[in-house]
């Protein structure tokens, strides 16, 4: 059992990580009032920017490459989302529709931009992602260290710390109850002096900077480059997260975990007991039926923000 937890464990929480960067995003612009369908083509975004500048300045930046291709990933990935945040809330477009051409854009500019820079349908594999190391001191606890703390991602603990900052920037700070009050009632906020367009704006740049993060990281430690399939469902499934875990930071994280342990399953299902016996093509396709099942079991009991998805004209009532 020990060994098996030791398997699960790592797998589950380094899946878990660009699941619950994004999904925090999500959290940010839907609480804000705008939906974004588009996590998908913001990870695709990160993924494709972390890849890039890996492979460019690896030479350079040695170690730290990897350190500083997710930060680059994440700040195209907040410039990339105010596309979504002038369609949704200057000009007023349906939600939705822009959503869903960020995640057309962002995969056609990626793919061509590849094929244009490496002249193939992918890029080569980086030399400097992440690796798994061991936490120190916190490694050495008898059995939760070797369980929780031995050959792990840094960034999935980042993941798990960063959460816990969303749920304290949403629920204990000045700026987070402004964020809350125009994806509830925008008319009371602006009424109060709060800019709702200013606070929407911020809303989906964090959601294009944490999407875009997420995206960068499950480059960097899950495939190590970039093509058309590099992204595949992981921002639905994050999106997935943000409704599951009701529009919560800690709940979204919680649902991410859950949906990282599924995708976990398919990498180290053989060596369990239980598992072992299963069609391997069962357990890939399982994180994807767990995500439906989840959210038809759930999402009539899950209430969003009452403004989500209406765009907010100042002065009518």
């Amino acid at each position: 059992m020990f060994d098996i937890l030791q398997s699960i464990v790592p797998t589950a929480l380094f899946y878990s990580a660009p699941l619950i960067f994004t999904a925090l995003g999500g959290v940010f612009s839907e609480r804000s009032g705008v939906i974004n369908i588009g996590l998908e083509g913001l990870m695709v975004m990160g993924a494709f920017v972390g890849i890039v500048f890996n492979l460019t300045f690896a030479d350079v930046l040695g170690a730290w490459t990897p350190w500083v291709s997710i930060i680059v990933a994440t700040a195209v990935g907040a410039i990339f989302s105010i596309v979504h945040a002038v369609a949704s809330i200057s000009f007023r477009s349906d939600q939705t529709i822009s959503g869903v051409a960020i995640n057309m854009l962002a995969l056609g500019l990626g793919v061509y931009l590849t094929k244009l820079w490496y002249g193939k349908g992918q890029t080569d594999m980086v030399q400097q992602p992440f690796y798994t190391t061991d936490i120190p001191l916190l490694s050495e606890i008898p059995i939760i260290g070797p369980i929780f703390f031995q050959g792990v991602y840094v960034t999935s603990y980042l993941a798990i710390i960063v959460a816990f900052i969303a749920w304290y920037v949403l629920y204990k700070t000045s700026f987070g109850l402004r964020l809350r009050a125009v994806g509830e009632h925008p008319m009371a906020a602006d009424t109060n002096g709060i800019n709702v367009y200013k606070m929407r704006y911020i809303g989906v740049i964090l959601s294009g900077a944490l999407g875009g993060l997420g995206g960068s990281v499950f480059a960097l430690t899950i495939v190590s480059n970039f093509s058309h399939s590099t992204i595949v469902g992981q921002g639905f499934m994050a999106l997935a997260a943000v409704i599951f875990g009701k529009w919560h930071p800690l709940g979204a994280m919680g649902a991410a975990l859950f949906f990282g342990l599924a995708q976990s399953l398919s990498v180290v299902g053989a060596g369990v007991p239980l598992l072992a016996d299963v069609p391997q093509v069962y357990l890939l396709i399982a994180p994807y039926v767990l995500t439906i099942l989840a959210l038809a079991g759930f999402i009539g009991r899950a209430e969003a923000p009452k403004a989500s998805g209406i765009p907010y004209i100042k002065g009518n009532r």
